[in-house]
């Protein structure tokens, strides 16, 4: 096949690749159902996941007691409060929220702050409580099924099982250092995310 032929069939494979599809304001819409809706939007919304993820590290350097407790208290407050959301009749959180959660648990995690395994849970019941809360509203507010906040907690239970684990683990003062610049990266995400949200007009 010629170059000449060739070309156009590669533009028009490139335009069609590229070409954007519907676009979903805050949910993900799989076709494979609310279960997998969840999961995708958990795992495509950097407000939800960022936030999880500084919560995970920040228990994990507190070691493995506070670890648990985030495994196990951010899905239970997360659901509870995703299924008031749900039946909240469009009451709705502010939207710089889940900024000021990245914001504030980059920041926790960057200063590699040392904590109770009481505040943990503090954290963990506060964090799960705004994210789920707005998943719940966004979740009604587009007519989907409550379902979906099945998928969101499993995905979050994964990731917060994964990465306080890792955290947990590591002992080498450079690995500790790491993950305290990870959380410096999601502060300056949440920063940026909340500038964003709070921008006049």
């Amino acid at each position: 096949m010629t170059a000449r032929r060739t070309l156009p069939l590669v533009a028009s494979g490139a335009i069609w690749l590229l070409a954007p599809a519907a676009a979903n304001a805050h949910l993900v819409n799989t076709g494979l159902g609310p279960l997998y809706d969840g999961v995708s939007h958990f795992f495509l919304s950097f407000d939800d996941l960022l936030p999880a993820i500084a919560l995970a590290l920040l228990a994990g350097l507190n070691g493995t007691a506070a670890g648990r407790r985030a495994l196990f208290v951010t899905p239970a407050a997360w659901l509870v409060a995703g299924v008031a959301g749900f039946h909240a009749d469009g009451a709705v959180l502010p939207a710089w929220l889940p900024a000021l959660s990245m914001l504030a648990l980059g920041l926790a995690t960057a200063a590699g702050l040392r904590t109770t395994g009481t505040g943990i849970t503090a954290v963990a019941v506060a964090l799960g409580s705004i994210h789920g809360w707005l998943n719940g509203a966004a979740i009604a507010a587009d007519g989907r099924e409550a379902s979906g906040l099945v998928g969101i907690v499993g995905a979050l239970s994964v990731v917060a099982a994964l990465v306080a684990a890792t955290a947990v683990s590591l002992r080498a003062p450079w690995t500790r250092v790491a993950v305290r610049v990870a959380g410096s990266w999601i502060a300056a995400i949440g920063l940026l995310a909340a500038g964003w949200t709070l921008r006049p007009g």
